[in-house]
């Protein structure tokens, strides 16, 4: 399991003196396989977490078949395996291939409305929440550290993300013109959340969004999708911090002044 830890820090000036003020401590982490052993989460508790952000890959359950009784067996064992501190923090969550149902799928999958109810269940999102009400699983959270306003942005790269081009494990560029990963209302929902008042941003994508030098999922498998979003971005260049899992590997980027890690 690739783990990251942010913490934000408050300095308060005046004419003559900084006053440090609080921390909030954010754990992000992804590719999180039932079936080994997790002995990480007892460094994690010992981080004090205010949050954790599962950003895909949650639990390894791909299947072919519609009964989806592997994901689902998957769950009910990664269940009874999660840490009980999780209760006692604010944890947030995307999907990955791997929880959507099948390696590198998209949304030619067939089970894909079966895999979101799966989902749901397990993070026990409410019936009143947007995403039990809507196909994919894109979210947004608004909240507030010292006084500032925190955007929290959750990517659905999954649900809606036409085919990809290129062998298995060795893709190319899909510059069809109505390729995407992220569909026309998840598009429009973004747009839309943007337009609120913020003053930082955070994205979460399962997939790497920078990054574009090796051969696996990426966002530059879909250039033209990547260039919408830094377009969509490019205001905000100064307030935004990109997160992504996937790689199994840790990584810092930047691009025109955003950072990705």
């Amino acid at each position: 399991m690739k783990i990251f830890f942010l913490r934000f820090f408050l300095l308060l000036t005046s004419s003559t003196n900084f006053i440090y003020a609080e921390s909030i401590k954010i754990g992000l982490g992804s590719c999180l396989d039932q079936d080994y052993p997790q002995p990480i989460w007892q460094s994690i508790e010992k981080e004090d977490l205010n949050y954790f952000i599962f950003l895909g890959d949650n639990v390894y359950g791909d299947t072919r078949y519609g009964s989806l009784r592997k994901m689902k067996r998957a769950y009910d064992k990664q269940k009874k395996v999660l840490p009980d501190f999780l209760n006692d923090i604010s944890i947030f969550s995307i999907w990955d291939d791997h929880d959507f149902g099948i390696n590198d799928g998209g949304a030619d999958y067939r089970f894909k409305r079966r895999a979101q109810e799966l989902y749901l269940d397990f993070w026990e999102i409410t019936k009143d929440d947007d995403r039990s009400n809507r196909e994919g699983i894109y979210f947004s959270k608004n909240e507030i550290f010292f006084d500032k306003k925190f955007k929290f942005i959750f990517l659905d790269t999954r649900f809606f993300r036409s085919k990809l081009k290129g062998k298995k494990s060795n893709y190319i560029e899909n510059i069809e013109p109505d390729a995407t990963i992220l569909g026309n209302a998840q598009w429009t929902w973004l747009e839309n959340e943007l337009k609120s008042d913020f003053d930082f941003l955070f994205i979460f994508s399962s997939i790497q969004i920078i990054a574009k030098d090796h051969r696996f999922e990426k966002w530059n498998n879909f250039p033209n999708e990547r260039t919408k979003l830094f377009k969509l971005l490019d205001q905000f260049n100064d307030k935004t911090i990109l997160f992504s899992g996937d790689r199994h590997r840790a990584g810092i980027y930047r691009k025109n002044g955003i950072i990705e890690v």
